[in-house]
């Protein structure tokens, strides 16, 4: 039997030290091959000729052509899996966060001394991993477009308060997650009930991924903060690092943050939201769904939810960047439905208005 062949990987990074480091790292696993790396995108434009990689680790700020337009231009002409390595600054996140809208898998933020490179080697040979198997799609003719900001908020209507105080959303995703979040958030109205989101993310781009989405959004986005409030309107993203989950009290619904160990390697983890919520009497009351990423976290929770009654679903294989979690939810039989991405925002929209009347007769008194 043939052995398997191994990933093919090019490193584009101006700076030498970074080039070594993560070619380094990503040689420790026998299932990766560096094959090449690449000081400025031009080189790379050469390289991929040459070399012909599986997956691109991309710098975003380099010379003579930034990372930005480097991958624009390749995403319209050579589509692949690109996972971009970015500093941990503001201007970093916003640049990652255009990056992955214009077809970027994944995103690695670098560390602020090289000393702690070697802490991120396990994160940069899973994101290979997983941007080897991901779903790459030519740079779509709207990406090209700048994004417009969400028209004014107005003020809830009126019909909003049919729903039951304790009816929710409860959204994971991971790798692929940002940009899939994105198409399901924009096109929800802002009279639906609370949305808690869970998405695998580090804490220095979660705030500006709440930021971006909240000027896109008819609802509001925000990143969590601990005893915030879920409340019709609001969506809450977890913040990067820290856990989220659900308590109720007396007759609404708040977040805590807290730190604690990783679970399925992540923190924060959409298993403990899932669950929590069951423990808190939501699942009833509650639409939960799993998006695009790799792995198995929050599969055990969307299996507690709908044995506990929540209405549940999974982004479908063909819509998925990475088929992994929303796999394992499937096959699990956690999931009751599968969606494909476009589907997701008027699905949860249809099960609100539909439900909206018998949740106002419903109880709402503390299980």
């Amino acid at each position: 039997m043939a052995p398997a062949r191994k990933i093919r990987v090019l490193i584009v990074d101006d700076s030498a030290v970074v080039r070594r480091y993560a070619s380094e790292a990503l040689a420790t696993d026998p299932d990766i091959e560096v094959v090449g790396t690449a000081e400025d995108p031009y080189v790379a434009r050469d390289r991929l000729k040459e070399l012909s990689p599986d997956v691109l680790t991309l710098d975003l700020e380099m010379p003579r052509m930034d990372g930005l337009t480097f991958l624009r231009l390749l995403m319209e002409n050579r589509p692949m899996p690109v996972i971009v390595m970015s500093s941990l600054t503001q201007r970093g996140s916003d640049y990652t966060l255009e990056a992955l809208r214009l077809g970027a898998v994944d995103f690695l933020g670098k560390p602020g001394s090289f000393n702690s490179f070697g802490d991120l080697g396990p994160q940069l040979i899973a994101k290979v991993k997983a941007a080897a198997a991901a779903k790459v799609r030519a740079l779509r003719p709207d990406a090209l477009q700048p994004q417009r900001p969400a028209s004014p908020r107005q003020t809830v209507p009126a019909a909003i308060h049919y729903h039951n105080p304790r009816s929710i959303i409860l959204l994971g995703a991971s790798t692929g997650g940002t940009e899939a979040l994105r198409d399901v958030l924009t096109h929800l109205p802002g009279n639906l009930p609370g949305i808690a989101i869970v998405q695998h993310i580090p804490g220095t781009f979660s705030k500006a991924f709440a930021d971006r989405l909240n000027s896109l959004c008819t609802l509001e986005v925000r990143e969590a903060v601990d005893g915030d409030r879920i409340a019709p309107g609001l969506a809450l993203i977890a913040p990067g690092g820290f856990h989220m989950m659900l308590q109720w009290s007396a007759d609404h619904y708040r977040v805590r943050i807290t730190g604690g160990p990783p679970v399925w390697h992540q923190r924060p983890a959409v298993d403990l939201l899932f669950k929590s919520a069951v423990d808190c009497g939501a699942a009833p009351y509650a639409v939960a769904g799993i998006l695009t990423g790799m792995g198995k976290d929050g599969a055990e929770g969307l299996l507690r939810l709908r044995e506990k009654g929540a209405k549940t679903f999974a982004q479908d294989e063909a819509s998925c960047v990475v088929y992994g979690m929303p796999k394992a939810a499937w096959d699990c039989g956690a999931a009751q439905f599968q969606l494909p991405l476009e589907k997701v925002a008027p699905h949860l929209v249809a099960r609100f208005e539909s439900s909206h009347h018998a949740d106002s007769h419903a109880a709402t008194t503390t299980p």
